[in-house]
């Protein structure tokens, strides 16, 4: 895994205040529109979000790169779309 300051984004999703499933869905959404090997940058919730949306993006076939708390509350989850 890369330093996360490294990780350049090629696209960024604020889901905070969103419920599960929704930021679930929005994420896959948001995904299926990019291109393979894009990297995704989603900022979550901490609690039900961040216990559900990385492990439903998993088995979904993503890559969670990173997950890292920030000092606001929230958590920002790098995920990658897989090769095609």
């Amino acid at each position: 895994m890369s330093n996360p300051q490294a990780l350049e984004a090629d696209a960024r999703l604020d889901l905070r205040g969103t419920p599960c499933p929704i930021n679930f869905v929005r994420t896959k959404l948001q995904l299926k529109k990019m291109a393979a090997n894009a990297l995704l940058e989603v900022w979550l919730d901490a609690g039900e979000p961040m216990e559900q949306v990385p492990d439903s993006l998993t088995m979904e076939g993503y890559l969670v790169e990173k997950a890292i708390a920030q000092p606001e509350g929230h958590y920002v989850l790098w995920v990658r779309c897989p090769a095609t």
